[in-house]
């Protein structure tokens, strides 16, 4: 158990009834990750219909509504299926992950214009900073990236699109060359040459396009053959 002095309120709705009972705010999303055990999780095993009157729910009003009358249990299902009152350290945490995701995102699907070259994550932290790009703990990196993207695009030149491209890749060179296209784009279509030669239609964000193409060329000497067909 912890302390119940840091504790907060998971709450869920069953109709027209609500039962709360006291968690760790970490655990408790570790424990619905099935990275923490119930007991790490509660601070309390008393199940309450209002925790700030101190109102206990009773074991018939959990049975009728929870389908069990051991606490416990009930506290189980309460944290899997309700909300979780999260600290403000929590969101804090959630904020600077998800905002490291996006600086992620950026990087390696953005490129400055002027180079063709992807930005430094230093950089787009610093443009975020100062175009006060405000992260979202709710929402996740993806669902924010290009809203994000276009509030920089006021302190820092920067494109941002995913590029559809046609790559042939000698018949030698196949099989590590395939690892490389795998690893750094998504293959959408490959067409086998009778020669055993590989034509692939990838996409890939612009800012890992020249990455992609030292590996490939690394290991082809310089034999591959690429095309934009477009961007997006």
């Amino acid at each position: 158990m912890v302390d119940i002095d840091k504790a907060v309120i998971a709450r869920y709705k069953s109709g027209k009834d609500v039962f709360e009972v006291l968690v760790d705010c970490d655990n408790a999303i570790l424990f619905r990750k099935g990275q923490a055990n119930l007991d790490d999780a509660l601070a309390t095993e008393d199940v309450y219909k209002d925790v700030k009157r101190g109102e206990h729910a009773s074991e018939h009003e959990l049975k009728k509504a929870l389908g069990t009358d051991n606490k416990k249990r009930a506290a189980e299902i309460i944290l899997r299926k309700g909300e979780i009152q999260l600290t403000a350290e929590y969101k804090n945490k959630l904020r600077e992950e998800k905002r490291a995701k996006i600086i992620e995102l950026i990087h390696r699907n953005a490129v400055d214009p002027k180079s063709n070259l992807p930005h430094p994550p230093k950089r787009i932290e610093n443009a975020m900073e100062e175009a006060k790009v405000h992260i979202d703990e709710f929402k996740s990196a993806e669902e924010q990236v290009k809203e994000v993207v276009n509030k920089i695009r006021t302190v820092l030149p920067i494109n941002y699109e995913i590029r559809e491209m046609e790559i042939l890749i000698p018949a030698e060179f196949v099989g590590k060359c395939n690892v490389i296209l795998n690893k750094y784009s998504k293959v959408i279509n490959e067409d086998w040459r009778n020669d055993g030669s590989l034509n692939a239609i990838v996409e890939i964000a612009a800012g890992m396009q020249v990455t992609l193409f030292d590996q490939l060329n690394k290991v082809a000497h310089g034999r591959i053959e690429s095309r934009i067909l477009k961007s997006k």
